[in-house]
């Protein structure tokens, strides 16, 4: 499950500020700040549109040409304008062919209970540290054919290879329980036999 790298063109920027950034917006190119390794970071901008596609997807792993020179980096957060949700400003982390990187990747259930149970998904994310080149998209759970009181914890979900978990391995990510309805009788009975 290798991370396809997306191919993107900068330019160095040697003047800051909300003006400058504000110009740079109206000409179709992103502000962005690249950190990491121990250098100074370094102030770039990268065009818009092809940014806002590449950062549709979680952990979007981005080779930079900046100038001529290549820089291998992970999206490491975005702030968007609240309202238009116009990107204002990207911050990246320099990553090298080898690293492994911690990261927060969609935990997806797939399949279906035992009997009309529900598969409750107690976790969204999962964090990882996973090799910088090979971000897994997303982590599968599958909960086909589970019985009504099954607890999948964080440590149980099998991982992509080269991935470890970082977040505890005793955390809830799914609980498998009985319909709503069934539960309620269930409950009435429990009372009844307590009176």
């Amino acid at each position: 499950m290798m991370t396809d790298t997306n191919q993107l063109v900068a330019s160095a920027r040697e003047s800051f500020g909300k003006g400058v950034a504000r110009k740079l917006r109206a000409i179709g190119q992103t502000p962005a700040v690249i950190y990491g390794h121990g250098t100074d970071p370094v102030h770039i901008s990268v065009e818009t549109h092809p940014l806002s596609l590449i950062i549709r997807q979680a952990n979007a792993l981005i080779e930079l040409d900046i100038e001529g020179k290549k820089q291998l980096v992970l999206v490491k957060d975005v702030q968007k304008d609240p309202v238009r949700q116009i990107i204002e400003h990207v911050d990246l982390v320099i990553v090298k062919k080898g690293e492994t990187v911690e990261v927060e990747v969609p935990l997806h259930v797939t399949g279906e209970p035992f009997n009309g149970a529900n598969a409750l998904q107690e976790l969204n994310t999962i964090r990882l540290s996973a090799p910088a080149t090979s971000i897994p998209e997303n982590v599968t759970v599958d909960v086909e054919g589970l019985e009504d009181g099954t607890q999948i914890l964080a440590g149980a979900i099998e991982l992509p290879k080269g991935a470890s978990l970082l977040d505890a391995a005793d955390a809830l990510a799914v609980n498998i329980v009985a319909p709503r309805a069934a539960s309620a009788d269930e409950a009435e009975g429990e009372e009844a036999a307590a009176e």
